[in-house]
């Protein structure tokens, strides 16, 4: 098998049957968003970003999308004092060759990690955990659950071997990807092996801490973690079409997803495989103007208290250069949130507290065709080079 889903582990950038080919497509016409949005802002700045900018994000985009091979992208920025670009080009289906939109859903991949972190820190905020609670106390039979804490799981430094590197998690799920897991069984695939090293002695990014970690918020409130955020999280966010899926289920508008990651390794059509792989670390499907509120709700802490958001906000080295990560956030260049990679569509979504900039990119491949990089990353690049030249995106190259 040429390549694996443990790649995925920044999921786009440090931090899966028809065959796709490049396309060659006359590029979309920029997609403002129209009128006042449910939250009451003005989505219509007069000429977006200026001619000159609108023009350059234009050419970056398409050219990253040619070169990298990517069938459709959605692009949203929004920069207060200065206007806001949205634009969708590309296919959403390479068969149809039906136009991609601005008003689809994706599924996000990792950034679901930003939505079960949020609920736990809420409990950290209620005084129901402690983020420096041993994992034992919620989850019997994890190795050396006495002295990893929920910190370290929500730091990507428990040294937990994440499950998603295991051979045989790899086979079962490209073997069978329409397969519904329960977090006992993902986790299971990860305890078979030793854990990699002592708890917070290095990063590491491992789903297998998220799912400890969405159990913990199961066990303290009673609830499904679906439930949880849900009422805890989106309502209050105002998050109307951001949903954490019981099974495969995917709502419309959406884009075909296409991915790399089979047994084969040709790209195959992965929109319907059952992301409940991923469950606390990776299900949840969104669209772009809630992963836009999103960025700042989860950068700023607007559901949390200053003192909670501090801690979320203490930023570690990753050892992927220019970026560093906190309790299920990272930080690059001064941009702050998440990215999402999971077989068929990557996604980021970060905010820069210095300009109250936001980005949002979604990508309806994983695929990696140009100098082995996510091509998210190469998209973040591109547009942060013209609209935030001091803070280019980073994020560095996640290994295979």
């Amino acid at each position: 098998m040429r390549r694996t889903p443990t790649r995925r582990l920044f999921a786009a950038a440090l931090l899966v049957a028809s065959v796709l080919a490049p396309t060659a497509l006359v590029p979309a016409p920029a997609v403002q968003a129209a009128g006042v949005d449910r939250y009451g802002q003005d989505d219509r700045p007069p000429g977006g970003l200026g001619p000159e900018v609108n023009a350059r994000l234009d050419k970056a985009i398409e050219d990253v999308r040619r070169k990298a091979e990517i069938p459709g992208v959605v692009v949203g920025v929004w920069m207060p004092g200065k206007g806001s670009y949205v634009r969708a080009t590309g296919v959403a289906d390479t068969a149809t060759r039906e136009p991609m939109s601005a008003h689809s859903y994706i599924r996000i991949g990792s950034e679901t990690k930003t939505f079960t972190v949020t609920a736990l820190l809420q409990l950290v905020d209620d005084g129901r955990v402690g983020l420096d609670d041993p994992i034992a106390k919620y989850v019997p039979g994890v190795r050396n659950g006495h002295r990893i804490t929920l910190r370290h799981l929500a730091e990507m430094r428990s040294g937990l071997f994440p499950y998603t590197s295991d051979a045989d998690f790899v086979h079962d799920l490209l073997s069978d990807p329409q397969r519904s897991y329960t977090p006992e069984e993902l986790l299971a695939y990860g305890m078979k092996h030793k854990n990699t090293f002592k708890p917070g002695a290095q990063f590491q990014y491992s789903n297998s801490n998220l799912v400890l970690l969405g159990l913990v918020v199961e066990k303290v409130t009673g609830q499904r973690l679906q439930d949880v955020i849900r009422n805890r999280v989106l309502r209050p966010s105002h998050l109307f079409h951001t949903l954490f899926p019981e099974g495969a289920e995917f709502p419309e508008p959406h884009s075909r997803g296409y991915t790399d990651q089979t047994l084969s390794g040709r790209i195959e059509d992965a929109t319907d495989w059952n992301p409940s792989w991923a469950w606390a670390a990776g299900a949840m499907i969104s669209n772009l103007h809630d992963l836009r509120h999103w960025a700042e709700v989860v950068a700023t802490g607007k559901l949390l208290s200053p003192e909670t958001q501090a801690q979320r906000l203490k930023t570690l080295p990753t050892g992927f250069p220019g970026t560093t990560y906190g309790l299920g956030i990272f930080e690059t260049n001064g941009w702050i949130g998440h990215n999402g990679s999971l077989p068929g569509y990557e996604t980021v979504t970060v905010y820069l507290p210095a300009q109250k900039a936001t980005m949002v990119l979604m990508l309806n491949t994983d695929a990696r065709h140009l100098d082995n990089q996510e091509p998210s990353t190469l998209l973040a690049q591109a547009v942060t080079r013209i609209i935030t030249p001091d803070n280019v995106y980073d994020g560095g190259t996640a290994p295979r």
